[in-house]
């Protein structure tokens, strides 16, 4: 646990306390970070390894990234220290322009993905899309009962939702991109589909009531999330008591090229990652495992989590 007179003596500094304002919005890239702070990457990985030594950071790789984060776990002490120093630092000229260019940086995230998206659209359920499997979808459609309310999470252009709508009593799609709304709305009303309805909307902050629906789908939609466990966070809030979420994503990889070619924020997921995410969100009879491995290069392997809201 990181010292309360180590923390102060590291918080003197005001780079280290621009940066940990930083991190206390949300994880950041190395990179990002040179941008936000105009700041040479030896100066930034000097402070941030500091940090981390000092128990106040947490550091991972995601393919050749390094991402940072505000730890977790703090005890009383540090994190009142930390709290006074951020709201400090928060009055600064410097960490004004800090919190405008960490802005452009979310809105650029935001911008790319969606674009992607939109370009997409027409043709997503036609090409090839890492982890989109009929054998891994086959796997989660047998956990399925047959008539209760669906939130689809990242729903894309709703194959798997339209599918599930044949059988299940209602079925909520939520997607970012106007444009997989627009196409996703189009094919319901093609296939007379009157159980579905779509919605433009985030994962992370699900415009869907608390406790209304029986089961969500995050069907290889974590993996562009900024940030999983809120997403997890909200399938557990919109869950009713006793609900279920079902997971399908990819294995931690190491094909860089995902995130050009398919927008990903993330390089897939440990199975431990999951698993504990999902504890955290709040799930009960957690589980992960492997499902399917594809036979080409880079050779994705999908995972099929779940786990099950508390009945009370």
């Amino acid at each position: 646990m990181p010292d309360p007179w180590e923390s102060l003596r590291l918080l003197s500094d005001p780079t280290r306390a621009r940066l940990l304002f930083l991190l206390a919005k949300g994880e950041l890239a190395v990179g990002e970070l040179q941008e936000i702070l105009g700041m040479g990457q030896s100066r930034i990985s000097t402070h941030l390894a500091l940090l981390r030594k000092a128990g106040l950071a947490e550091d991972r790789r995601d393919g050749k990234h390094s991402y940072y984060s505000l730890a977790r776990g703090l005890g009383a002490g540090v994190q009142s220290i930390l709290e006074a120093a951020i709201r400090a630092t928060e009055a600064e000229p410097a960490t004004r322009a800090d919190q405008r260019a960490l802005q452009r940086i979310v809105e650029r995230r935001r911008r790319k993905a969606e674009q992607h998206f939109n370009l997409v659209a027409d043709r997503l359920g036609k090409n090839y899309c890492p982890g989109r499997s009929w054998e891994a979808i086959g796997q989660m459609l047998l956990l399925l009962a047959p008539k209760v309310r669906i939130a689809d999470l990242g729903a894309g252009d709703g194959t798997l939702s339209r599918l599930l709508a044949r059988q299940a009593e209602f079925v909520h799609c939520v997607d970012n991109s106007p444009r997989m709304v627009k196409l996703g709305r189009a094919l319901a009303k093609k296939e007379q589909l009157n159980n579905l309805d779509y919605v433009l909307g985030d994962i992370e902050d699900a415009p869907l009531p608390d406790r209304s629906v029986d089961l969500v789908l995050l069907s290889q939609a974590l993996h562009h999330a900024e940030n999983p466990r809120k997403a997890l966070t909200e399938a557990h809030r919109i869950l009713k008591p006793g609900g279920r979420v079902l997971i399908l994503d990819l294995r931690a990889h190491r094909f860089e090229k995902a995130r050009e070619l398919y927008a990903d924020r993330w390089l897939g997921f440990k199975e431990n990652d999951l698993h504990d995410w999902l504890e955290e969100a709040g799930f009960r009879e957690s589980e992960v495992r492997v499902v399917a491995k594809e036979d080409r290069e880079p050779g994705f392997e999908t995972l099929l989590a779940s786990g099950r809201k508390a009945a009370r």
